[in-house]
């Protein structure tokens, strides 16, 4: 396992409780801490190789303290394999072109933005996301990041942007901190395909793992991510594979 040597010595803060966005009938608390160092990419690393997620210039991972089904998960991209079900993802989105810049916010991509979180997320608490919100999400940060646009070729629509992706350059792999799209098109299943393409991005990079957040077991809106297999969750303090392919 890799090591991480940091020689700050780190605070921890602790949220108060709040409604669980994903299992109703419980509880959400959060340990988080400031990213906002001369080692902050090493410290990203770190802590997303702990189960941590990033958050513009903060670190978090739930502390639930009747609750512990948010599971941090991965995919290892050298063993993921594209069943048929993934390659025919991969297919419908095969007019789609590739593009990445830098994390800097523009009215494009806030837009997309809202109409997905309208369509998937209407009672979220982004919802009321001004720009200059997106932007700080985008913007305010001290580590490798970077955003994956995806637009159409060719034909009607010709350039249109239909997905993006905020994604953070590990030590040992991608990290997805943030995806949206456009819901007009739930033949392609944009969600997933960000996931598969990003798969292949870490295998030609050769790149160990797609950091792909938490998996929760019981809820609906994580369900979609047991179906990349295999995957590892970190559990017990070690990364895990949860699931065999196929």
């Amino acid at each position: 396992m890799t090591k991480h040597f940091l020689t700050s010595p780190l605070r921890f803060y602790l949220t108060a409780p709040a409604p669980c966005p994903y299992l109703p009938a419980q509880q959400e608390r959060k340990v988080f801490t400031s990213l906002e160092s001369s080692e902050a990419i090493a410290l990203n690393n770190a802590l997303t190789h702990a189960g941590f997620r990033r958050s513009q210039n903060i670190a978090y991972r739930p502390a639930c303290e009747a609750c512990g089904a948010c599971v941090s998960a991965r995919i290892p991209a050298a063993d993921f394999q594209e069943t048929r079900r993934w390659r025919r993802v991969m297919a419908a989105n095969g007019d789609l072109i590739r593009g990445r810049s830098a994390a800097i916010a523009t009215q494009e991509h806030f837009l997309l933005l809202q109409k997905y979180l309208a369509a998937r997320h209407a009672s979220g608490g982004m919802a009321g996301m001004a720009f200059h919100d997106f932007a700080g999400m985008v913007e305010d940060t001290m580590v490798h990041t970077h955003i994956v646009e995806y637009r159409r070729a060719g034909g009607p629509g010709k350039g249109q942007l239909l997905a993006a992706a905020l994604v953070d350059v590990l030590r040992d792999g991608l990290s997805l901190v943030y995806s949206f799209f456009d819901p007009d098109f739930p033949g392609r299943s944009l969600g997933s395909f960000i996931i598969l393409d990003h798969v292949r991005q870490a295998l030609m990079a050769d790149a160990g793992y797609v950091y792909i957040g938490y998996w929760v077991e019981g809820s609906e809106k994580m369900a979609y991510k047991a179906a990349f297999r295999p995957i590892e969750l970190l559990t017990g303090g070690a990364w895990r594979r949860a699931f065999e392919a196929g």
